[in-house]
């Protein structure tokens, strides 16, 4: 606060009551039981920031800020207030649209049969490094690639084994049906085979007599 006091300070105000306790050398915590305008030390970051506030006060526990002050390195600025910053930031940004609205429409032409087409200055240079880009070929794996895929992959089948489910019980009823079938339908071959055999060996039927 005393070299925010100075006389080289062009924001210190000489009416305020820091100057009064500053000439009657009385004790700052004075300023509590003052009203009027005033000066206190807001934030400290030592050894190069300090901010002060330039505040009124009504009462001991009723004052309404003013201004905020910051020294950096020996030097006193004033803070801007909120509503000077967004003017700033909105006035930054409408230039810098202004600007690439301005660049974008003199990149634009017409033509009568062909219509607007966009025509940039470095368009040759984009197309032979999309050129590059295409002709490039993809570089092999080099070796320590390929046995650091070959351990993750071993690590996650033995962490995740496969699995295999097993087949359902009506798959193998059909199957040993099937199996059966075959089997009685081979025994009735067998069988009547074997007895055209025993027909065949006793020879031909005797005729009998027709009875008049």
């Amino acid at each position: 606060m005393d070299y925010f006091s100075e006389r080289s300070n062009p924001f210190y105000d000489r009416t305020s009551n820091n100057e009064i306790i500053k000439m009657q050398r009385l004790n700052p915590e004075q300023l509590n039981n003052m009203t009027g305008l005033e000066y206190i030390l807001l934030h400290v970051q030592e050894p190069i920031l300090y901010v002060i506030r330039k505040q009124h006060r009504h009462s001991s526990t009723q004052v309404t800020p003013l201004a905020d002050f910051y020294i950096i390195a020996g030097v006193v600025y004033q803070a801007p207030d909120l509503g000077s910053v967004i003017n700033a930031r909105l006035l930054n940004t409408l230039s810098n649209l202004e600007s690439a609205f301005d660049e974008a429409k003199s990149y634009s032409r017409y033509h009568p049969s062909k219509g607007y087409s966009w025509e940039f200055k470095n368009q040759e240079e984009i197309d032979k490094a999309k050129a590059k880009e295409k002709k490039k070929k993809e570089e092999p794996s080099s070796l320590f690639q390929r046995q650091r895929v070959d351990i993750l992959l071993t690590e996650w089948a033995k962490k995740h084994p496969p699995k295999y489910t097993a087949a359902p019980q009506a798959d193998k009823q059909q199957d040993e049906n099937k199996e059966q079938i075959k089997l009685e339908m081979k025994t009735e071959k067998s069988e009547t085979a074997s007895q055209s055999s025993h027909t065949s060996s006793r020879g031909p039927a005797e005729k009998k007599p027709r009875l008049r």
